[in-house]
């Protein structure tokens, strides 16, 4: 399904500056988040697969999104188990999961478990909408879906 390959982005903080807008610099390469119900995303429906802001990969699509009502675009798995790797985040005085692009290593959002939403599985990728980019269209199931 993805026509991105998974190649590693390094980039200077100068050429990220420069690429990024502040809002985007401020979450994707300094682990911020915007403020809740502001994002481009949240409450999208649209179809489409979602990527990477920053470098492009593809992460997450349409298919796994679902309506948290919590502020932030969320979605029950990534796209591929390679698309998005973890961190250890015990900062604010809570442990989370940090969600960053495999790619190219920008922060996304966060992971959370065990919170009861009727989904397949029992995860909420939490992600900024300033962190993803929507490329509309229909989701084709990889031939390796069941």
């Amino acid at each position: 399904m993805s026509t991105y390959e998974n190649t590693p982005v390094t980039k200077s903080d100068a050429q990220w500056r420069e690429e990024l807008s502040p809002a985007e610099y401020q979450v994707l390469r300094q682990a911020g988040t915007e403020r809740p119900f502001t994002g481009e995303y949240w409450d999208s429906t649209q179809e489409g697969v979602y990527a990477c802001r920053a470098c492009g990969a593809e992460l997450f699509t349409s298919r796994e999104k679902f309506a948290s009502h919590c502020g932030w675009p969320s979605f029950f798995a990534p796209l591929a188990d390679d698309s998005v790797r973890y961190l250890h985040d015990n900062s604010l005085g809570m442990k989370r999961v940090e969600v960053r692009c495999a790619s190219c290593d920008s922060h996304l959002g966060h992971l959370f478990e065990g919170e009861g939403y009727d989904t397949p599985t029992d995860e909420r990728f939490c992600i900024n909408s300033v962190a993803l980019t929507l490329r509309e269209g229909p989701v084709e199931l990889s031939p390796e879906a069941p």
